[in-house]
């Protein structure tokens, strides 16, 4: 007995289980909070820390 899916795909036929899989961890980082972070919300204000130090920068220069 073999709980893989069938034989349709061939060698992909775990394809639709990554893709499952991947949109379930996306899923996750947008919505799971851990108090009042999730990964979206760090990930947005790590990027503006990394735009404000470019442009003092390039002021400076």
């Amino acid at each position: 007995m073999c709980i893989l899916p069938g034989k349709a795909l061939g060698e992909y036929r775990l394809l639709p289980l990554f893709f499952i899989l991947g949109a379930a961890l996306e899923y996750s980082m947008i919505h799971w909070q851990v108090g009042e972070v999730n990964f979206y919300k760090t990930y947005k204000r790590r990027r503006v820390e990394e735009l404000v130090e470019e442009r003092l920068k390039q002021e400076q220069a």
